[in-house]
């Protein structure tokens, strides 16, 4: 078997080998594929977090050994920034919010024999189980994001992409597409118990679930819809603050956390080292 490993801030997959093709998702930095077949410059890939499958340029991935994959699996963080560099000996590198970064330790990590230092805020996804709170939290940095189909970063991102990331972060593997994400979780048979953190799937016109947001507070529910945004929804679906008519027809919901059971563990460098890591750079 042959993995590789996105080393590059975001990269796209795609449903065919051409730059044109549709984009069915991207990686993030960190994040593993397992290479099943490679064609002229493109290589297919599938993502191991989703099962994802597509094509991605060669030379955008970086390929590491069974044991290094296993290795980054098994520990990672998550960076919490929207954007924020990591800094190798001759070059930044910038890391948008939940990029992973392997075997960090507080301060480094290492991808492929190259070592960066990080000093923005990550959190480990390992030690989280059930964090309600912190989940509505991470969500709304996402705030006015634009909206890109097949996007899973603060510079564009989908519906489902923001799901997944969000509950990447705490720890919590959800599936790519929406119809898959509504398999998830305990279903809520009225909108009326609904609560905080419970995912609101929507239906197109053929009956097929679509769209994904998550409820972040009384009535309102957080989602991409041109950007990510916030709206207003009942027991019919999403109603436009802006438009003022429903765009979305509710189909399911599903409760995925129940409760705050854990506290995260967010790494923060204290003063001395951020200090120490500015001087290694002057």
């Amino acid at each position: 078997m042959i993995f590789s490993i996105c080393s590059l801030s975001v990269v796209p997959v795609r449903a065919g080998r051409k730059n044109t093709s549709e984009m069915v998702t991207q990686l993030l930095f960190g994040e593993i594929v397992e290479c099943w077949e490679r064609n002229g410059e493109w290589t297919k890939v599938r993502c191991l977090w989703d099962n994802q499958i597509g094509w991605v340029p060669t030379n955008q991935l970086t390929q590491i050994t069974p044991e290094e994959a296993e290795r980054y699996q098994d520990s990672y963080a998550c960076c919490m920034e929207l954007a924020q560099p990591a800094i190798a000996i001759d070059h930044f590198l910038p890391l948008t919010m939940g990029a992973s970064l392997p075997c960090f330790d507080g301060m480094r990590f290492e991808i492929a024999g190259t070592s960066y230092s990080f000093s923005g805020q990550v959190i480990t996804p390992q030690s989280i189980h059930q964090n309600i709170d912190l989940l509505i939290k991470l969500a709304r940095k996402y705030l006015y994001a634009p909206e890109l189909e097949g996007g899973r970063s603060p510079f564009g991102i989908d519906s489902t992409g923001l799901v997944q990331i969000l509950f990447k972060m705490i720890g919590v593997p959800m599936p790519r597409d929406a119809y898959l994400q509504a398999r998830k979780g305990d279903n809520i048979d009225f909108y009326e118990q609904a609560t905080i953190g419970d995912l609101v799937f929507f239906q197109d016109k053929n009956g097929h679930i679509n769209h994904v947001g998550i409820i972040c507070e009384k009535d309102k529910i957080l989602h991409t819809y041109g950007q990510v945004r916030i709206d207003k929804i009942d027991h019919f679906g999403i109603f436009n603050i802006d438009s003022k008519k429903y765009t979305h027809k509710l189909r399911v919901i599903k409760r995925i956390l129940t409760a705050t059971t854990t506290s995260p563990k967010v790494k923060q460098k204290t003063p001395e080292e951020v200090t120490n890591q500015i001087e290694m750079f002057k």
